[in-house]
């Protein structure tokens, strides 16, 4: 009988199932959304009970759906939204709200933490060499990592830091309630920047990081390679959603090195763009680095053979629900008039370039290619003879040209290897003209993966499956079907080189202004 997984797609914004075959294979799926509640001084947060039973509730739809005997489902595994921090207790009760990697309230702690006599980036020179020799990397100062989640609490609720048992990222909490095991994976862990990871043979916690930033030893959980068995799903839960006993759940890992394994791009230097809720530029490496001035750092793959270079943006397709839901929405006591698919005939409308109007994706904060929780969205340049149409087509543009951007600082980071072609993936991809606008940006070749808002679960099979040894990472490119390919048009290449100056130049002169508009918000202050 043919096996089949269960990938979990765990996001910000929902809980997304999918049945897949162990080659990749899309077959039936289920979705529940999940709401962020954002709190003044930086906070973002959501609900773990709300998680769990999204996922109880897309789990059990998607098998109620009888697609294939529920004998033939081998495995589980999660793809999870990565630097997010769920605090539980001894018997593994989550102790508040989790944080999300949006989160900035640990800002002040990690700074403090990471401070020194003699500063450069605001990393104390000696911590810097700690950091580059055991991790290469180290935790950002806008306080969006773990590490400085669990500071945060450690600080401003020691109540519960005092009760909390375990810490653990989201994949690592979903697979705790599937399991009853307390285990967390390489790839997941790696935020914490509390490990060890010069050889990837034998990664492990690293005693003097964990007192350097203070963190108690015994409240972070037991690590794992991502293909390796976390544990059986426990007979409770089979029985609620539908599963025979004896189902395997397999490490997983965070959304973004399950995506780059989804992707088709494992190999070495080749690369993929991720257009979601956020976006992120990736591609997998055969060496460990840390370059501090750009934040960018290679850390353990999914594929617990290799490193990965990771930049990630905070703001893409959230850049286009906030146009939607609050810019072209003429009721807001009403749901949004406006599809996607709408604000794509929108964009069309308007010429590359949308006429010379720029729009600024930095809608709450940007971690790379510049790390500033304290930058700000905004259109440049807008006048009287622009359009929503020029807005819309100036928003897609705007992420794009922060990833052209992002691309600038990885291809040095690489070597000088050219990242191009670069497959993307995501629910942004299913865009025509937003694909076309990244190559024209890029001046790359963009290429398409089949099915690819489902590109994480399809990653989150392909680990499962190496796992139960159906199929090898080094089979995946060959697996992996390209739908469509999107080359740069060179007549648009003059004004898009001009605006993406102009972008980067928009940072440097309204970045002091935004710091003394939005620092209060952003580090604890009303």
């Amino acid at each position: 009988m043919e096996k089949h997984i269960i990938a979990v797609d765990h996001g910000t914004s929902g809980v997304k199932c999918a049945l897949m075959t162990c080659q990749g294979k899309l077959i039936g799926h289920a979705s529940v959304k999940t709401p962020l509640i954002l709190l003044p001084g930086g906070g973002a947060e959501q609900d773990p009970t709300v998680w769990w039973n999204s996922f109880l509730a897309a789990a059990k739809d998607l098998l109620d759906q009888r697609l294939v005997p529920a004998e033939s489902i081998a495995g589980i595994c999660v793809s999870g939204q990565w630097s997010t921090t769920v605090a539980v207790d001894k018997d593994g009760n989550h102790l508040m709200n989790a944080l999300s990697w949006l989160d900035t309230r640990g800002a002040p702690y990690i700074k403090d933490v990471v401070r020194g006599i003699i500063n450069v980036e605001g990393y104390g020179l000696g911590k810097i060499i700690k950091f580059a020799r055991i991790v290469a990397g180290g935790p950002g100062l806008a306080g969006k990592d773990p590490v400085s989640h669990m500071l945060f609490i450690k600080h401003e609720h020691p109540d519960l830091y005092e009760k909390t048992d375990k810490f653990f990222e989201c994949v690592d909490f979903m697979n705790f309630k599937l399991t009853g095991q307390a285990k967390a994976t390489f790839n997941s862990a790696q935020l914490s920047w509390c490990m060890d990871n010069r050889r990837l043979k034998s990664i492990r916690y690293y005693p003097p990081l964990i007192k350097t930033f203070g963190i108690d030893r015994d409240k972070l959980p037991p690590l794992i390679a991502s293909t390796d068995i976390a544990g059986e799903v426990l007979p409770g839960v089979a029985r609620e959603i539908g599963l025979p006993p004896g189902v395997k759940v397999f490490g997983g890992a965070g959304d973004l090195a399950v995506a780059a394994i989804g992707s088709g791009a494992t190999r070495d230097y080749e690369a993929h763009v991720y257009l979601g809720t956020s976006s992120f530029l990736i591609c997998h490496l055969p060496f460990k680095k840390l370059n501090l001035s750009s934040k960018i750092a290679s850390i353990p793959s999914a594929n617990p053979a290799k490193y990965f270079m990771t930049i990630e943006q905070e703001n893409a397709g959230n850049v286009l629900t906030f146009l939607r839901d609050n810019m072209l929405r003429p009721n807001l006591d009403k749901p949004p008039v406006l599809e996607y698919r709408d604000l794509d005939v929108l964009a069309a409308k308007a010429p590359p370039g949308s006429g010379k109007l720029v729009f600024t994706p930095w809608l709450w904060g940007e971690r790379a290619p510049v790390e500033d929780p304290h930058i700000r969205g905004g259109l440049f340049n807008l006048s009287l003879q622009h359009t929503s149409s020029h807005v819309v087509r100036a928003a897609l543009e705007g992420v794009a040209y922060n990833t052209r951007w992002a691309l600038g600082h990885a291809e040095r980071f690489t070597k000088g290897h050219k990242l191009d072609p670069i497959n993307i993936i995501g629910g942004g991809a299913t865009s025509d003209i937003w694909c076309q606008i990244y190559a024209d940006v890029l001046g790359c070749t963009m290429r398409r993966v089949k099915d690819p808002q489902w590109s994480n679960a399809r990653g989150a099979a392909f680990i499962a499956a190496v796992g139960l040894g159906q199929i090898t990472f080094e089979q995946i490119p060959d697996l992996i079907e390209i739908e469509r390919i999107f080359t740069p048009n060179r007549d648009n290449r003059p004004i898009y080189d001009e605006l993406f100056a102009e972008f980067v130049q928009i940072y440097r002169n309204t970045k002091k202004i935004c710091k003394r508009l939005n620092q209060r918000q952003t580090t604890g202050g009303e």
